[in-house]
């Protein structure tokens, strides 16, 4: 049986990391033995297509309405094996830390709190406030990841696919899904600046 995994968007700018995420992991749907549900916000789903120019419909993976409460991975019983939210917006971060579920979405990532599985929490805000920053300690005193959509540079990206793999696989990489998306850090030779 395949690896079920829920992938959640909110509404917060930074869908190409989402477009980039499902587009790797239908490529290798059968490689990586996942099975991806999806679920927007309602935001979510108009931010996908103004950022994307991608219909979600476009994918062949489940897709679950923001208030639909009958989705599997609304219950810990379904098995699901972790969720990444991606992006994450600072509204979704603060209902989650507070087990305010207001939509699916936050629903189901309460669940993989509860359960103990793998929350992956992309968040796409700057500056951080206060409030942020609580809600960030609260998600991983609670067994969450904040991930923030920060990409880096020592893979010297030549584009923006390569730069948005640099967050993307590190979201793969806690999903426990081995890629050569951009190269691993190997240090450097001893005494390599000067």
């Amino acid at each position: 049986m395949n690896r079920r995994i829920v992938v959640g968007i909110s509404g917060a700018s930074g869908s190409p990391y989402a477009h980039r995420l499902l587009e790797v992991l239908h490529t290798g749907r059968d490689e990586f033995g996942v099975e991806p549900h999806l679920v927007f916000s309602k935001p979510g789903r108009m931010v996908y297509q103004d950022e994307t120019g991608f219909d979600p419909r476009d994918w062949d993976f489940p897709i679950w309405g923001p208030m639909d409460m009958t989705a599997p991975f609304a219950s810990g019983s379904a098995r699901f094996e972790s969720m990444v939210i991606v992006p994450c917006s600072a509204g979704t971060l603060g209902r989650v830390a507070t087990g305010t579920s207001i939509n699916l979405m936050s629903r189901a990532a309460e669940v993989m709190l509860k359960e103990r599985r793998k929350l992956i929490m992309v968040l796409r805000e700057s500056p951080y406030s206060l409030m942020h920053l609580r809600n960030m300690t609260s998600i991983t005193e609670a067994g969450g990841l904040i991930l923030p959509a920060s990409p880096s540079f020592y893979s010297v990206p030549k584009n923006r696919t390569e730069l948005l793999d640099t967050v993307v696989s590190r979201v793969l990489d806690h999903l426990g899904i081995d890629t050569e998306l951009i190269p691993r850090w190997a240090g450097r030779e001893k005494g390599g600046l000067r």
